[in-house]
């Protein structure tokens, strides 16, 4: 048997330090429990792969840690953290509610909750994708969530928020995980490319963390399948090419034929890209956020909303001063008057075209305005 485990079970976070972008919210759980403020209900939401339940075990660990760091960190040393790890903690109980959300399952779960804890002071229960209770299991779930034994802490963790009764969430102190950002995912990257020996380009790991989407569980995954394709060294080709990713050159080549007016090469570069497999609704949307890009470039207060690595940047800035604000202004709406009817239209291959004719006329049509 292979011992390879999958970065995100390898690199899952530890402590509350090492949970990536959620900054805010480990703050003031270490708070809580440094100034014995814990609420005995928690609700963790917040869309996949941002933390939830990874903050989960984190805060049930340190909770009954019996050594606890100046830091407020478990200590993983004490018998309590000890069996944690080994997954033989008999103060945590892990609940998956997709597949246990009855009544029947709800009344089992409060039965335990009536036992004391064996070894620390609190036991912790996790109940994982909680919006996938039945309506009789949650209004079973009301009354011990209400008035809890002192010993019990609930933390409920979902993903769509908008399917808990309301009874449920006034009974909970909330906590909204944000979408983790690109930035962020791709220095947490490169920090396990360093400590698995891993050489990566800066372009490449950004690239991944854009495909992530926000989910770093995602973002790994992605890193793990790039590096068994192309071994040891990831490089920013080797990435577009597994993901099947447009390279950022087409968009610049188009922006160009554009300013020079040139019809045909625009036309040409497209027909390229339609031979090279890539979906047109794709490119439409790639070309459209390639402009929104640079007119982020165009002031140095909206430059950070730039998530693309330092090279790829400067290539963005140095293009947005060949065009004019309003030039990209109304590139922009082309592209999304053609985002819009594409679904609709009957030829899609010439609504794109019709598209880059457009933009290959805007400082025609400038000019003229002038005129």
């Amino acid at each position: 048997m292979s011992d390879f485990v999958v970065s995100a079970r390898k690199y899952r976070p530890q402590t509350f330090d090492t949970v990536v972008g959620q900054k805010s919210i480990t703050a003031t759980l270490k708070n809580a429990i440094k100034n014995d403020h814990l609420a005995q209900a928690f609700l963790f939401c917040g869309s996949r792969g941002v933390g939830k339940t990874s903050t989960a075990r984190i805060l049930a660990k340190t909770i009954n840690c019996f050594n606890r760091t100046e830091k407020i960190e478990a200590c993983g040393e004490c018998d309590s953290c000890q069996s944690f790890d080994s997954s033989a903690s008999l103060n945590v109980y892990e609940l998956d509610a997709a597949s246990n959300n009855s009544v029947e399952d709800i009344r089992s779960l409060i039965d335990q909750v009536r036992i004391a804890p064996q070894l620390g002071t609190h036991k912790v229960y996790i109940i994982d994708e909680v919006h996938m209770l039945s309506t009789s299991a949650f209004n079973a779930f009301l009354k011990t969530l209400e008035e809890p034994p002192k010993h019990a802490i609930f933390i409920l963790a979902t993903t769509e928020k908008h399917k808990i009764i309301p009874t449920i969430l006034s009974r909970c102190q909330i906590f909204d995980f944000n979408r983790i950002k690109v930035k962020d995912i791709a220095g947490h990257l490169a920090h396990i490319a360093e400590s698995e020996g891993v050489t990566a380009e800066p372009e490449a790991l950004h690239i991944i963390a854009q495909k992530a989407d926000g989910a770093l569980r995602d973002s790994l995954s992605i890193f793990d399948q790039i590096v068994t394709f192309s071994g040891d060294t990831v490089t920013y080709q080797n990435v577009i090419d597994n993901l099947n990713i447009l390279d950022y050159d087409y968009f610049f080549r188009i922006v160009e034929y554009a300013q020079k007016e040139d019809i045909p090469g625009a036309l040409l570069l497209f027909n390229d890209i339609v031979e090279r497999g890539f979906d047109q609704h794709n490119f439409i949307v790639g070309l459209a956020n390639h402009y929104r890009n640079l007119l982020v470039c165009k002031d140095v207060r909206t430059a950070e909303l730039l998530e693309v690595g330092e090279s790829i940047q400067e290539k963005y800035v140095a293009q947005s001063k060949e065009l004019a604000a309003n030039l990209i202004v109304r590139a922009l709406g082309v592209l999304s008057r053609a985002d819009v009817e594409y679904k609709s239209s009957k030829s899609q291959r010439l609504l794109v075209e019709m598209a880059l004719m457009q933009l290959c006329s805007l400082v025609q049509e400038q000019e003229k305005k002038k005129d």
